[in-house]
């Protein structure tokens, strides 16, 4: 009989593959920075990279930048999710409603944060009101576009059949469409919140003070790479950690999802 893996034996047979990834893009980082093939000065090894992480860390930049990344980001995401998901709701339910919001949803998705920056920055200056909103335009149309898909794909069947047993509408909401959209919403929340990372970028280089994506503009204005690939390693753990807490929520809340 095969013996039961230990919960730590499961655990790292889950991290497994992960780790070696890692492992592999570590030694072949190592590997570029070493053989030249890139001119010195502009491609850190891993630990000059970890060395400057750690110099921002002790002089308290990093924690400044990532507070008010993080506000803007927190901000701008709650905003859009909330505003996208209610309206993803709404059109993918009333048909009609779809038939008059999608074009124009659709019109506007291809249109990325950056290129509205300016626009943002005329109309409400350089403060945190325009980064956030730039933050939540972007969200609440990724938002948008999973929720309504999801919601529009609920069988009619079902809605009819609560509605036949006389379920009133709040009814047919909580206890029929929302369960089965679940993990349409739960995958957008998942998407937006990338979708917030990418457009705090844009939204921090329309005149901000502070923030990761600010400080890596200041950075490669100096071309202190290795400053700028701490930055880069930053928000890209970043956005693994945000998804993995939306993640560990959804198999929470959202248990007979499968993502």
């Amino acid at each position: 009989m095969q013996a039961i893996p230990s919960p730590p034996g499961r655990a790292l047979g889950r991290l497994g593959p992960a780790l070696g990834a890692t492992g592999a893009v570590l030694a072949l980082w190592y590997l570029l920075a070493w053989s030249g093939a890139v001119a010195p000065g502009l491609l850190p090894t891993p630990a000059e990279t970890l060395a400057a992480l750690a110099d921002s860390a002790r002089s308290g930049l990093l924690a400044a930048d990532l507070g008010a990344s993080l506000a803007r980001a927190g901000q701008g995401f709650a905003l859009g999710a909330l505003v996208g998901s209610a309206l993803g709701f709404a059109t993918g339910y009333l048909p009609r409603l779809s038939a008059a919001v999608t074009p124009l949803v659709s019109f506007l998705r291809p249109i990325p944060a950056i290129a509205l920056v300016p626009l943002a920055t005329a109309w409400f200056g350089i403060g945190e009101t325009a980064k956030r909103l730039l933050i939540a335009y972007a969200v609440l149309l990724a938002v948008w576009l999973y929720v309504h898909d999801g919601v529009s794909r609920v069988p009619v069947s079902h809605l009819r059949a609560a509605r036949s047993l006389g379920a009133p509408l709040h009814r047919r909401f909580t206890e029929v469409l929302l369960p089965a959209a679940a993990p349409a919403l739960l995958a957008a929340l998942r998407y937006g919140a990338s979708v917030a990372l990418l457009a705090l970028v844009a939204a921090e280089l329309g005149g901000a003070d502070s923030g990761l994506a600010y400080r890596l503009q200041v950075d490669g204005q100096f071309l202190r790479v290795d400053r700028m690939f701490a930055g880069l390693l930053v928000l890209g753990l970043l956005g693994v950690v945000v998804d993995l807490v939306l993640a560990a929520i959804g198999r929470r809340f959202v248990h007979w999802s499968t993502s």
